[in-house]
């Protein structure tokens, strides 16, 4: 085929399975071209006026894969089909009552079977054991009935439906969160879940000054109050409420089984809620207790965002050579037309339940990245792991940022603010406060479109479509490698992948010995994979989905910094993995055949 753009078998497979259009034995997008002007035209049909300009713009963005929307969009835009063009939502609150557990269960079955991923707070249900006195009986626990939910999901998988993926949280301290902390050492227990622990701030003190620790649970509305009482907030309630205090033990012997437990199995990951609260855009009406699979998006109840990405590999220009560089306006162009096709999908896209549309039309909530790094590092001669490469990823992301930012402001005076902002209240926003005085003044004066704007995403499966570009933010895994890849009818495909940069230099060079800028995130100490982290966070207003590789042979107490650190870093979560017997192998190759990918990112768990 002339001009095919695809350079990798994996991407064809990819598009040819996952995003083309088909109706049975009816193929209506005859080539990626065809997929690239089905979601164009579907977005553009938003557009009160200049239709046609506005399609022919955003297919120049999606063409070579520069611009990279999320997975339910390329999917589902323009094909009519009853599906939701959102990758992310956080569910309600789930009510401490068999009827509220079964309806969540429902909303979420429903969600899930239009193609979203979710997130669920558990930490509204009562602890093993406590008494339900209304109706006699005692609790089983939140993590129970996570497994009525893991249930769900595999059998949604054998009717036919998309992958389900689906994060699960619980307070630091819940009473059961010991039992959440090790749950899934057992390789047949909720499979189907991610795991994260909301640390709080008063946690991390209690920590360092080796202090003790309630474990606590609201006391039942009419219920006497009996032991210790405590005032907490929590998940569900907008105001305090009385905490009967259930167990009491040492924060740091807490700490010691969630870091070995993720030492040990990869989960649980860990969310610093505080945080994220603070510097939650929307901190005047929201709060927050969960994120979407993998943890880039922080919603409350109801949430829901959408996902796009640039290609940063599509804006290098003499890749390996002494003149090799970045199109950075090239890139803040793309951000510009990005943001108006996503937020556009808010528009275009159903929703599986009412209260989801009501949440994302008020919030008009999107989350533009980037996906590549790591082999635009290599392609422009820079190193991941050294200064030099994260100041170039902050300069990216900070452009990125602020011309989306400015973008949604036009989109303001052109279409309207999005309903829930309070200007005074927005613009005393942490993260709000960091962005330049222009950007804020014109917020003050028009308002802004999106109340979110920029977030960096796994992107495992659309960066795969994009001829095996580098994941996200994520250093190279391995540069050549097998890939089991999830058929259709649930058995596995093995293909050989090369990784686009290192293919680039075979072409060009043959067998030149690599430049030490080809560095594999095994190459990498954990502090590399920090560095680049938090160098992007202070441009991402909601979050960010990064594994950190640790080495088989890394030492527990070592490991247990990395967390630390995190924090110290004002991140707003942290997720490690060290190969373990746990975690089942989806990528070998190299030196260590049997290594196993982040299971939080694989294509079959990431919400595309």
């Amino acid at each position: 085929m002339a001009n095919d753009p695809f350079i990798a078998d994996i991407s064809r497979h990819i598009w040819n399975t996952k995003y083309r259009f088909r109706d049975g034995e009816t193929i209506h997008d005859r080539t990626i071209e065809d997929t690239w002007r089905r979601i164009a035209r579907a977005l553009a049909g938003v557009e009160k006026q200049d239709r046609s300009a506005w399609e022919q713009r955003f297919y120049e963005a999606l063409a070579g894969f520069r611009f990279l929307p999320g997975g339910r969009i390329q999917a589902g835009a323009g094909t009519d089909r009853r599906v939701t063009l959102f990758n992310c939502f956080v569910m309600g609150v789930i009510d401490d009552s068999m009827d509220g557990i079964f309806d969540a269960l429902k909303e979420g079955a429903l969600t899930m079977q239009q193609g979203g991923g979710v997130g669920y707070d558990f930490s509204t249900l009562r602890p093993k054991g406590a008494a339900a006195k209304s109706v006699g009986t005692v609790a089983s626990g939140p993590v129970s009935f996570m497994q009525i939910w893991d249930s769900m999901c595999a059998t949604l998988l054998s009717t036919g439906a998309r992958r389900g993926a689906m994060m699960a949280t619980l307070r630091c301290d819940h009473p059961d969160i010991e039992a959440f902390i090790e749950a899934k050492h057992d390789t047949h227990v909720l499979r189907h879940f991610n795991l994260s622990v909301l640390v709080s701030d008063d946690f991390m003190e209690a920590i360092r000054r080796d202090q003790d620790w309630a474990l606590v649970f609201p006391v039942e509305d009419g219920a006497v109050a009996e032991g210790q009482i405590l005032r907490r907030c929590w998940s569900g309630h907008a105001e305090p409420v009385s905490c009967r205090v259930y167990q009491t033990l040492r924060a740091r012997d807490l700490w010691n089984k969630l870091m070995r437990a993720t030492y040990e199995y990869a989960e649980p990951g860990v969310l610093f809620i505080d945080r994220i609260n603070r510097l939650n855009n929307l901190w005047y009406r929201e709060h927050i207790s969960a994120t979407n699979p993998c943890g880039e998006i922080a919603l409350p109840p109801y949430g829901a965002c959408d996902l796009g990405s640039i290609n940063l590999t599509a804006f290098v220009r003499d890749p390996f050579t002494p003149q090799a560089r970045l199109d950075l306006e090239g890139i803040e162009a793309t951000a510009a037309v990005a943001v108006r096709m996503m937020d556009n999908v808010i528009d275009l896209s159903q929703f599986p339940l009412t209260r989801q549309a009501e949440q994302a039309q008020g919030s008009r909530h999107i989350g533009l990245g980037f996906t590549g790094l790591a082999d635009v590092l290599i392609m422009l001669g820079r190193h991941y792991g050294e200064e030099a490469g994260c100041d170039l990823a902050a300069d990216i992301m900070r452009r990125i940022c602020h011309r989306a930012y400015r973008t949604s402001i036009e989109l303001a005076r052109a279409k309207g603010a999005f309903p829930f902002l309070n200007k005074d209240r927005y613009l005393a926003g942490e993260f709000v406060q960091t962005l330049p005085d222009n950007i804020r003044h014109g917020i003050g004066e028009h308002g802004i479109r999106n109340s979110h704007l920029t977030a960096i995403a796994p992107t495992g499966t659309i960066s795969l479509l994009a001829n095996n570009i580098s994941s996200g933010l994520e250093p190279v895994y391995d540069f050549q490698h097998t890939r089991k890849v999830l058929e259709f009818d649930g058995r596995y495909t093995e293909y050989e992948l090369l990784d686009y940069a290192f293919q680039l230099w075979r072409k060009g060079r043959g067998q030149d010995p690599l430049p030490r800028e080809f560095v594999s995130a095994r190459d990498l100490p954990p502090e590399a994979h920090l560095a680049m982290q938090a160098a992007l966070q202070p441009y991402v207003d909601n979050s960010i989905s990064k594994t950190i590789n640790v080495p088989i042979d890394f030492s527990f107490e070592n490991f247990k910094n990395i967390y630390e650190m995190a924090y110290d870093r004002k991140l707003k979560g942290c997720t490690t993995f060290r190969p373990n017997p746990v975690t089942g192998s989806v990528l070998t190759g190299g030196n260590e055949a049997n290594e196993s990918l982040p299971h939080c990112c694989t294509v079959e768990r990431e919400a595309d």
